[in-house]
């Protein structure tokens, strides 16, 4: 019978992980810092991350104070971003929002993938029965589209950012659930794979110790760039008023707020909806690289 260490070398080979487990994600961060493009969507998401943590100190005015006497103000020295009709700073209120789409994105994309891979571990491991049902279910959940299904659910829910985390995160999971299922179904016949079975393991160690390390590359990728449609989603759901409500600051809000003054004061609706875009190019930029950097194709 084979051993502990015979097995890994075993799934090593099998794997192309010649040299250690962590030589596969090695290789992808040298392809990956190669690859200026993905390199600059990684530095947008990563200021992105440090302006929505030091929000506080970054903002020079509170994002919900009132400031009468300079309302609907352009861009200035004082108001770098100008100010809206009630006075208050713009540029604070897209700093402040940007708390709100790095949590949505990471929160909904979480509940997303943990319900993805649940579901395509069922799918795609015992097959039969379950994997029937899950699929004609993802099959209904591919063929509703995104959006309108977000707002029914937070017609339903109601609106608040709680609701959707939620919403993002149920309609989120079948795409997830398809690619661990592809996964799973690639490897689970891996003759390490059976020696695993042949020692004993139960079904849920060879998952997670097997079968998701296997898997996690093409996982990371999607999620990556589901953030950027999550985040879209969000400033969708508020710009309908259905999302995050007032005073919390949200850019989707924000250019909602903004539309009936878009002649006499573009640049209501201009940085709001230019941080929109900043943000999703960024995370679509270093999605696509993270998935040519880890296409073995590329090797």
């Amino acid at each position: 019978m084979a051993t502990i260490k015979e097995l890994e070398a075993l799934e090593e080979i099998e794997t192309g992980k010649k040299y250690s487990r962590t030589s596969l994600y090695k290789d992808a961060w040298k392809r990956l810092r190669k690859n200026k493009l993905a390199m600059l969507g990684l530095l947008i998401v990563i200021l992105l991350i440090l302006i929505a943590i030091f929000a506080s100190l970054i903002s020079p005015y509170n994002p919900i104070e009132r400031i009468k006497e300079d309302s609907s103000l352009g861009p200035s020295i004082k108001h770098f971003f100008g100010t809206d009709l009630l006075g208050r700073d713009i540029f604070s209120r897209v700093i402040y929002g940007s708390r709100v789409s790095i949590e949505v994105g990471v929160i909904a994309v979480g509940i997303s993938v943990v319900i993805g891979l649940f579901f395509g571990a069922l799918s795609g491991y015992f097959g039969g029965l379950s994997d029937a049902v899950i699929m004609r279910v993802a099959d209904i959940f591919f063929a509703f589209p995104y959006i309108l299904g977000a707002i029914a659910i937070m017609t339903i829910l109601g609106p608040g950012i709680v609701n959707i985390f939620i919403a993002i995160g149920i309609l989120g999971w079948a795409s997830i659930a398809r690619i661990f299922r592809s996964s799973i179904l690639t490897i689970k016949n891996k003759e390490y794979i059976e020696a695993a079975r042949a020692m004993g393991a139960s079904n849920n160690r060879i998952i997670m110790k097997h079968i998701f390390p296997n898997s996690f590359a093409p996982i990371i990728v999607y999620a990556t760039m589901n953030v950027g449609t999550a985040i879209i989603v969000e400033a969708a759901l508020s710009f309908l008023g259905i999302g995050v409500q007032p005073p919390t600051p949200a850019w989707g809000k924000m250019l909602a707020d903004s539309m009936s003054y878009i002649d006499v004061a573009p640049w209501m609706m201009f940085f709001p909806g230019l941080a929109i875009l900043i943000t999703v190019l960024g995370f679509v930029l270093l999605g696509d690289g993270l998935r040519d950097a880890f296409d073995p194709k590329l090797k």
